[in-house]
């Protein structure tokens, strides 16, 4: 299939991941002083041996926020004994059995949301569905009114995003106005409970002891975050791997037990999230190469993802690959708390737009505007014609 230049220069980090793994697959750039982790083994055991590369940036930095920083007392940045101590609370939250009950309302909102779209042969998946399904959903759990969808994404995106310079005033102004909004919401349901995850975390306790308010706040941005991006990201990153192998969308119509498979497939072959930051509570040692303690490193799960050594026949997209152990939602005490969830939106999104939308997806020669982003990997607009 011809590639659109477009598409070509919107994967082109993959060109680079690959030289990477063969020349450089620990690589130290002296300028930034950051180390990059490349392989699949190396990428492993940096997001699992928490000892060595820990989740705190305070382990490698010589620093202290000036106030608290909600994000840095969240599960996210957070090391053991407290990390299992909170994330047990909000695991409660996304079990399989738990998450699956939500699956009626998700197919609910799915197909609100694809009864809007004109039956004119194109649509565009990030702004029509992909966008706003997790959105809502996430919203629902944490109890916040759906009129706030479009707020709660650009928080979502102020959190990830790398904008440059120019635009930091600006995104810091977005996270503040979030922790505000939540502050008062907490405050709110101090004062009214009801039956939503805010509530819950709000009378949750840890060895007796009830969260801090800077610890809820950082549960509720890392759940905005885990509950929104992922997902998104997932579903228009499984439509770009659809439009490089098009011959999968009629396998799937008439085998929709492939889903499940195409969707971990898409996780691998097109991360969500592209690297995660550790920092070296002491000394490493990874192949030839030896990191001192207190650096900062990035493990490159994109780059993981498509390591020979680990996935036979790397860049070919194989539905029904076996085994399939990718880094996609990260591995070890910090894998991503909201997987099932995403597992199940994307399973639920994907079935209906193959219901919907017959004959060959296409994903036309336009120009896609990439988000921004050190650490996920997805497109601000994603539009498709089919039949």
């Amino acid at each position: 299939m011809q590639i659109s230049t477009y598409k070509d220069q919107l994967l082109a980090p993959y060109e680079w991941y690959r030289t990477m793994r063969e020349t450089q697959p620990v690589y130290h750039d002296e300028e930034h002083g950051v180390w990059h982790l490349f392989r699949y083994a190396d990428v492993l055991r940096g997001l699992s041996d928490y000892a060595v590369f820990s989740s705190d940036p305070r382990s490698a930095m010589e620093w202290e926020p000036e106030g608290p920083e909600p994000i840095l007392e969240s599960i996210l940045r957070m090391d053991p004994p407290r990390h299992r101590q909170l994330r047990s609370l909000a695991t409660q939250a996304f079990t399989p059995r738990v998450v699956a009950q939500l699956a009626p309302r998700i197919e609910a909102i799915t197909n609100d949301l694809l009864d809007k779209i004109p039956m004119t042969g194109e649509l565009d998946v990030v702004r029509d569905l992909a966008y706003p399904l997790p959105v809502t959903v996430i919203a629902e759990l944490l109890g916040i009114p759906s009129e706030m969808r479009a707020d709660f994404k650009r928080w979502s995106d102020a959190l990830v995003s790398d904008e440059g310079e120019e635009a930091r005033d600006t995104l810091f102004a977005e996270i503040k106005s979030m922790y505000a909004y939540f502050t008062q919401v907490l405050e709110e349901r101090r004062q009214h409970p009801q039956k939503d995850l805010i509530s819950d975390l709000l009378v949750a306790e840890v060895d007796g002891q009830h969260l801090s308010d800077v610890e809820l706040l950082g549960f509720c941005a890392l759940l905005l975050v885990a509950g929104n991006e992922t997902t998104t990201n997932l579903i228009a990153n499984s439509i770009l791997s659809f439009d490089r192998n098009p011959e999968v969308v009629e396998r799937l119509r008439n085998d929709p037990a492939l889903i499940p498979g195409a969707i971990e497939e898409a996780l691998r072959y097109i991360s969500p999230v592209k690297a995660m930051a550790r920092f070296t509570k002491a000394e490493a040692v990874l192949g030839d190469q030896r990191i001192p303690e207190k650096q900062v490193v990035i493990a490159w799960m994109a780059s993981a993802n498509r390591d020979e050594n680990q996935f036979p026949d790397a860049d070919r997209f194989d539905i029904q690959r076996e085994p399939n152990r990718h880094l996609a939602f990260g591995h070890g005490i910090h894998f991503c708390l909201g997987a099932p969830l995403a597992r199940l939106e994307a399973k639920i999104a994907l079935t209906a737009m193959l219901k919907r939308f017959p004959g060959q997806w296409r994903v036309p020669d336009v120009p896609l505007q990439p988000i921004k982003s050190e650490i996920v990997f997805g497109v601000k607009n994603l539009p498709m014609n089919w039949g």
